[in-house]
Parts: structure tokens; sequence; C-alpha cells
């Protein structure tokens, strides 16, 4: 990459910046000499609500494991579904 970075073309239209995009990397406009390192402490990832009937017996035993736990019930079922996740790999 040259020492300079290229300039942004400027664009008369939505539709004509979306070509040039399409066909150009943005790393060819960036000066990464001039970078730096960023912290986003408040960024939390994005999660979607689900509806999950349990028996009440079990939701039971899953809240007094979480209170062993010291944590919330609902984190503690997420904590479980990751482990599972992560340790059942591909194995079908």
């Amino acid at each position: 990459m040259s020492t300079k970075p290229d300039p942004v073309p400027q664009f008369s239209t939505e539709a004509e910046e979306r070509v040039y995009w399409e066909q150009h990397d943005s790393a060819d406009h960036l000066d990464w000499s001039k970078a730096a390192k960023v912290r986003l402490p408040n960024l939390k990832p994005s999660s979607t609500s689900i509806s999950l009937r349990l028996p009440n017996s079990l939701l039971e035993q899953i809240k007094v494991a979480a209170g062993k736990r010291d944590v919330p019930y609902q984190s503690l079922i997420k904590i479980w579904l990751a482990e599972k996740i992560s340790t059942s790999g591909t194995k079908r």
C-alpha cells in the first residue's frame, strides 16, 4: 500500500457509492499508521428473546443450582447451553 491513502471520491447518489464500494476495497483509503485501539466497554452482544416452556420441577432445580452458584438462573441456562454446544463440537 502506498504511504498516502487514496482519497474517497465524492458520490452524487447512494447507488453510485454502492457500485464503487462493491468494486473497491476500503483498505486503499485508510492510513493504518494513524489507527488507534478503541475500547467499547458498554457494547453488548446482540441477543434474541425466546419463549421456552419447562416443567415447573425442572425450572425449580435450575433455580436452586443457580442460587448455589450465585448467578441468575437465566444466565446459568445460557452458560450450560454454551458449554454443551462447545463440548459437542461436530458430533452427530
